[in-house]
This record gives C-alpha cells, sequence and structure tokens, in this order.
C-alpha cells in the first residue's frame, strides 16, 4: 500500500466552496483501479490549509492509473484553481505500524 500525501492551501474565503467541490470530485478519484480510499484533513492553526492522504495499492495507480485519464481532467477541472501555492505531492510506504489494542502494556 502506498499514501499519497499533499498538503493543500486553498485560496483564503473559498474554503467552504472547496469542501462542497471536493466532495463531488472525489468521486471521480474512487473510480480508479488501485485506489482504495481517501481523507480530506483540515488544519486547526490555518483554517485555508488542508492536507489529503490517498491509498493506494501501488505508485502507478496514482501516477499512471489516475492522472493519465478523463478523471483526473475532471478532478483537476474542479478542484486545481482553489490552490495556491500548488501543492507539492508525495507518496509514502510504510515501514513500521503498531496499532493500540487492549494487550498494549509495558
Amino acid at each position: 500500500m502506498i499514501l499519497e500525501v499533499a498538503i493543500l492551501e486553498v485560496k483564503k474565503g473559498l474554503e467552504n466552496q472547496f469542501e462542497t467541490d471536493f466532495k463531488k470530485a472525489s468521486k471521480y478519484i474512487s473510480s480508479i483501479d488501485g485506489y482504495l480510499n481517501h481523507k480530506l484533513k483540515r488544519c486547526l492553526e490555518q483554517a485555508n490549509k488542508y492536507i489529503l492522504l490517498v491509498e493506494w495499492n501501488k505508485l502507478e495507480d496514482h501516477t499512471i492509473g489516475f492522472r493519465e485519464t478523463e478523471q483526473y481532467k475532471h478532478w483537476k477541472e474542479i478542484l486545481h484553481h482553489y490552490y495556491d501555492p500548488f501543492p507539492v505531492v508525495e507518496h509514502f510506504e510504510t515501514t513500521f505500524e503498531m496499532k493500540k489494542t487492549t494487550t498494549n502494556k509495558v
């Protein structure tokens, strides 16, 4: 599993419209083979800053499977005009993970 991470800075005053349009655009990304899930989180300290987290089966599901499709063109038309500056998108793989359970005691 690959985690796509993008810090999104939305033009001030457009946050509510961005969130509405993001929900509309979500149908395009979620229709792609290899897509697992995505989350949009709003920053508590800076109201126009968001983090986008998308889980993909493999890197190419995003870089080729999504970015080279008609779905991406629709996603871009709906969302890209909100960003200033344009976000940097990076991909991560898990090297360690621990989840809390009732038996995690020291």
